[in-house]
């Protein structure tokens, strides 16, 4: 092997490993840390004394580091080093490295808790922080401490950049090693402005013509997904169509074998290969040739919400930590250049790293593995970053209604047998529910298709479609129907080693593709709003939709397995689904289908009404009316909506409301000593004491217009003690004499309360009348025209100081009344002064 960057830091990681038993290794793309650590490890005599695992975070990684590993060998992957990936497996009994994908290393461990047969497990391209990584660390920590007291099992964690300090905290026995420069200078060039996503596929095209006229060699794109990388395809295919020495190679994860092998490859002699890439190629792979980068600065990532049970694809800027890994596709095989379409001032802004997946994914699976572990609460465990409790909850209610576990959390023995199968709860419960080969057939496929992304990627929704598809051989993707072929035969064969387990469970009868769908996602049985129309309701309570023109707008019922949309939007569009007879799924899975009495507010007639319902989740199967419903909740119904829609809506009066107002103000002026105090009788403190004062007087009512006027004040005046309604008639009297004999209302919805009366009726008066224990009456003394002229609570004040100018005023204007020149001792009067008689 020749020599690389990180042989310099061999000793010192040797020492590490023998001494202390872990590290961490921190070294730059290109140094060669993924091939030449592992085996410098396997030759170094008496250090590694059983098997070295190397995880590598993606299939096509770990297969073709273990093919160039053997080669360096001279031997074929399965000898020394081998590797194990899903539907594929290089392992013989010579096997010391065993290359594997994270998700591998758990099923290992499902088999053997203690990795027996392991002395090193290497965890590669950890910055890339996959669920899978994460659970695999601590999973492995946990055994660990448990098994391998004695038998020393060490770890190895690596990568261009890492969170040390994090790893450190986790591992705190490991030592930091780093390894500096790489095996070519990479040359950094930047643009004024960055991509708009929006036009990213004709902006790279551009860019790309410049850069293939500009350099030489072989170029890779990182582009976010395959439709931009099919967008950039058919935009620069033109240009390149004139020049025959270029090859345009996609790569993806959803592309067969021999098409990634074929990117992967050299360029023929006297050709240069175009490769456009998702981040597939960022990490662990060698493409030959390449020695220009060009990186659009974006990467998709897929977010999962616990509050609708969804993953959405989100399109999103990258990390510095992924820029670097990016640019150094470009230094590998000789110096090269990338080509940032973004500016360097931009590049400053970006951040060191992206969220880790376990913040932001489904977390299912790994609540399953860990029932399956006994261990029911996350902090039993060592992270790097915690589980967030949103998403670990909703995991947990999943596998509740996917009956993998007890609602205290106990693995249930379908549980037990979901955690042996390789793929999604969902799927795993889709499986094992199912009994006979033609129920087992079809469900085996559809679980295929759904662990694969859709391989038709039409705008029909309806499923069927692809199991038609894979019943024939077709003329395209033909290598995505060998792999969903040979997915659903290994299902197959996974499902009848557990038959014994799962028997009694298992339905026979043939059942449709919906209703097969319904097992694996009984939370997104969606039924249509209107007869035709294009939007449904799922029964998780989440508002989905179809296009115009699809087919299954027909069908009022949906077993939905996939959406599509964007963050911000209200509704998602409806990818895949089939058709669901819901008559069915009542008869072959009653325990989904709840009775419900829902007694509730009927607006349009303002009463309460009853209903019995068959519900489903958030939906509605059919309901019937009620004629006898349960007299409490009824009464809890109406104090509901009363709650709701407040107190107006009881029969008040004008009287009512006064006597409301009186008794308040004695209860804001009473002063402490006056005891007992008088009670509180604002709408806030009646609206938190309903259940004392007004629902005696509701039973048997079911609307409040029931209520009579009469049974509304007992309630009220029912505050009240006895000793007290005898008194509020002196202290806060409705109405009050005045000195011309006329009765005038109080109105005590003002503080102070106020008396409004004409001037003329208060003549006599020396003072402000009082009320409750010594309040003055706010006055408001009128013309006779009833305007205010003055309003004041010190009667007397106005009598010395204010009343000869507004005498003078209204003695002009209004010459028939009387304006006494005293008015304290004057005859107060209602209307005109009388004339003398004749």
């Amino acid at each position: 092997m020749s020599k690389l960057p990180v042989h310099t830091i061999l000793p010192e990681l040797f020492n590490t490993l023998k001494h202390q038993g872990d590290a961490i290794l921190q070294a730059p793309p290109g140094s060669g840390k993924t091939t030449a650590v592992p085996l410098s490890l396997l030759a170094q005599p008496g250090l590694i004394k059983g098997k070295i695992l190397l995880l590598e975070p993606r299939r096509l990684a770990a297969r073709n580091v273990a093919n160039y590993m053997a080669q360096q060998l001279g031997e074929a992957a399965g000898e020394t080093v081998g590797y194990r990936i899903r539907l594929e497996s290089r392992i013989s009994p010579r096997t010391r490295i065993e290359v594997v994908t994270e998700g591998v290393l758990l099923r290992l461990m499902q088999d053997d808790p203690s990795l027996e047969a392991y002395d090193l497990i290497i965890f590669d391209e950890f910055h890339e922080r996959s669920l899978q990584s994460d659970l695999g660390l601590a999973m492995v920590l946990y055994a660990r401490e448990l098994f391998r007291e004695h038998q020393a099992l060490r770890l190895l964690v690596m990568s261009a950049t890492l969170d040390n300090q994090a790893l450190q905290a986790v591992l705190p026995n490991a030592s930091l090693i780093t390894a500096n420069g790489r095996l070519y200078p990479v040359e950094i060039k930047y643009r004024d402005t960055a991509l708009h996503p929006g036009r990213m596929a004709l902006s790279v095209a551009n860019s790309l013509v410049e850069i293939l006229t500009a350099t030489s060699g072989s170029v890779l794109v990182f582009l976010p997904g395959q439709a931009e990388i099919r967008a950039v395809a058919t935009a620069v295919s033109a240009q390149l169509r004139a020049t025959e020495n270029c090859l345009l190679m996609p790569l993806f994860g959803d592309l067969d074998l021999e098409t990634q092998q074929q990117a992967i490859a050299p360029a023929p002699p006297g050709q240069r290969k175009l490769v456009l890439a998702t981040n597939i190629a960022e990490t662990s792979l060698t493409i030959e040739g390449i020695r220009v980068v060009v990186d659009s600065g974006y990467c998709r990532e897929a977010r999962f919400d616990p509050n609708t049970a969804m993953t959405r694809l989100h399109t999103r800027r990258i990390s510095l930590a992924s820029a670097t890994q990016r640019s150094g596709r470009a230094g590998r095989l000789e110096p090269g250049v990338c080509y940032r379409l973004w500016s360097a001032s931009q590049q400053a802004e970006m951040p060191a790293h992206l969220p880790p997946d376990i913040q932001q994914a489904d977390l299912a699976s790994m609540a399953l593995l860990l029932a399956s572990w006994g261990i029911q609460q996350v902090d039993e465990l060592t992270w790097l970053d915690p589980p967030p409790k949103g998403a670990w909850t909703q995991a947990q209610a999943l596998l509740i209604e996917l009956e993998a576990i007890t609602p205290d959390g106990q693995i249930t023995a379908l549980g037990e047998a979901m955690a042996q199968l390789p793929c999604h709860p969902r799927l795993a419960h889709l499986l094992l529910r199912v009994g006979g080969d033609n129920n087992l057939k079809v469900a085996s496929e559809l679980a295929a298709l759904l662990a694969e992304r859709d391989p038709l990627r039409s705008q029909q929704t309806d499923i069927e479609t692809r199991l038609d598809w894979l019943q024939q051989t077709p003329r395209d993707n033909k290598g995505i129907w060998h792999r969903l072929q040979q997915q659903a035969k290994q299902f197959r064969q996974l499902r009848r080693k557990l038959d014994a387990a799962v028997r009694q469970s298992a339905i026979t009868e043939p059942l449709h593709p919906g209703l097969l769908l319904s097992l694996a996602y009984p939370d997104r049985i969606a039924q249509q709003r209107q007869p035709g129309g294009t939007e449904y309701l799922m029964s998780n309570g989440r508002a989905i939709r179809l296009q115009p023109d699809d087919p299954l707008c027909r069908q009022r019922w949906l077993a939905v397995a996939s959406t599509r949309g964007q963050a911000g939007q209200r509704q998602d569009q409806i990818s895949l689904a089939a058709p669901l007879d819901i008559k069915a799924l009542a008869t072959w899975f009653p325990q989904r289908i709840e009775m419900q009495e829902q007694i509730h507010w009927d607006n349009s007639g303002k009463r309460i009404i009853a209903d019995r319902v068959r519900q489903l989740g958030a939906l509605t199967l059919d309901r019937q009316r009620i004629d006898n419903p349960d007299p409490e909740q009824v009464n809890q119904a109406l104090l509901a909506q009363l709650r709701n829609d407040g107190l107006e809506q009881l029969p008040w009066t004008p009287e009512l409301r006064n006597w409301q107002q009186r008794v308040q103000f004695l209860h804001t002026h009473a002063p402490t000593q006056h005891q007992p105090l008088w009670p509180d009788m604002s709408d806030a403190a009646l609206m938190a004491t309903l259940e004392d004062w007004l629902l005696p007087f509701l039973q048997g009512q079911r609307s409040f217009t029931q209520l009579p006027a009469k049974d509304f004040k007992s309630a009220l005046q029912s505050l009240l003690p006895w000793a007290q309604q005898s008194q509020l008639e002196s202290l806060a009297p409705e109405r009050i004499v005045l000195p011309s004999g006329s009765r005038a209302s109080i109105d005590y919805n003002e503080s102070p309360p106020v008396l409004a009366a004409k001037l003329q009726e208060m003549f006599g008066w020396h003072t402000s009348p009082t009320v409750g224990y010594g309040t003055p009456l706010k006055l408001h003394l009128l013309s006779p025209a009833r305007r205010p002229v003055q309003i004041t609570t010190d009667l007397a004040g106005f009598w010395r100081q204010t009343y000869a100018e507004v005498k003078k005023d209204l003695k002009g204007r209004y010459p028939k009344h009387d304006w006494p020149d005293d008015p304290l001792t004057a005859t107060a009067s209602r209307g005109v002064k009388r004339r003398p008689k004749p």
